[in-house]
């Protein structure tokens, strides 16, 4: 389901009760909603620019990430410092409004990263982000962990936007990795989606949401951010470090940011989550 934001709703920030409550319900019915038009396309520009720079030292490394690591998929987070860190991408206040309605209070964010799908990329194996927390039960846990994914431009089957599979995270049989037995009697129930979305959207997907990335037809690189909100009881091992001058994009509310911010240099490329140069 794709929810447009009216002009009022981003005035004032906040979904109605009407669209926030079809958003609550696609996300447990089909592990998934879109929220379109709620990101200035300026900032986007802004990191697109970076992040373009950046994926050129990444595939000149074949530094390739992600699920089964195959080439030409990145796994590339944004820079965690000024003036690449804007409020409406890492603390979008729709997305926050849906997933604290799901989560409940003290949730927290435990991830600031991302994917590159650069072109001629081959296609991944179909997967989890995340083992459900209890395995082989009858009947799949409620939302623990919801990811928040955002694109720089324009998504579609030309540039490689994300296969999705409605409803798999209410599969208790999976695991991480899904065969193709399991992949063919899915089809039949439910086939899979493509996850296109316009400039200025946001996806929030459930962790179990069996998805993989296909191939960019395009001639430049697919950009996508990640975040993962966590329920409060999960554990929180490490701090997300932001470079001081970005404050201002972490605001009070219901999201726990779970951010601390330093002076040192940050290696934010090379390494899952930004960590002080002085300590490589």
């Amino acid at each position: 389901m794709e929810i447009v934001v009216t002009p009022q709703e981003y005035k004032q920030e906040t979904l109605s009760a009407a669209h926030l409550a079809q958003a609550v319900a696609a996300i447990h019915q089909d592990g998934f909603v879109i929220l379109a038009d709620v990101i200035k396309h300026d900032h986007l520009d802004v990191l697109r620019e970076r992040m373009t720079e950046d994926s050129q030292k990444l595939i000149k490394l074949e530094k390739w990430g992600g699920a089964g690591r195959l080439k030409g998929h990145l796994q590339q987070g944004p820079p965690p410092f000024a003036p690449y860190v804007f409020r409406d991408v890492v603390a979008n206040p729709f997305a926050i409004q849906v997933t604290s309605a799901i989560l409940g209070e003290g949730m927290y964010n435990r991830f600031y990263n991302g994917n590159a799908n650069c072109p001629g990329s081959e296609t991944q194996p179909l997967h989890r982000d995340g083992k459900p927390l209890w395995s082989r039960m009858a009947v799949a846990h409620p939302p623990s962990s919801l990811i928040i994914n955002v694109t720089l431009v324009d998504t579609n089957e030309e540039n490689g936007s994300t296969e999705l599979w409605p409803g798999t995270h209410l599969e208790t049989t999976v695991e991480s990795y899904v065969d193709i037995a399991t992949e063919a009697k899915r089809r039949e129930i439910a086939p899979p989606v493509r996850a296109n979305t316009r400039k200025g959207s946001l996806l929030i997907r459930d962790y179990r949401v069996w998805h993989r990335g296909v191939p960019n037809h395009s001639d430049s690189v697919r950009h996508m951010i990640a975040m993962i909100h966590n329920i409060n009881w999960l554990q929180n091992q490490t701090k997300l470090l932001f470079n001081k001058g970005c404050e201002d994009a972490f605001p009070d509310g219901p999201l726990d940011h779970n951010v601390e911010f330093t002076a040192e240099p940050l290696e934010y490329l090379l390494t899952r989550f930004p960590t002080p140069v002085s300590q490589l």
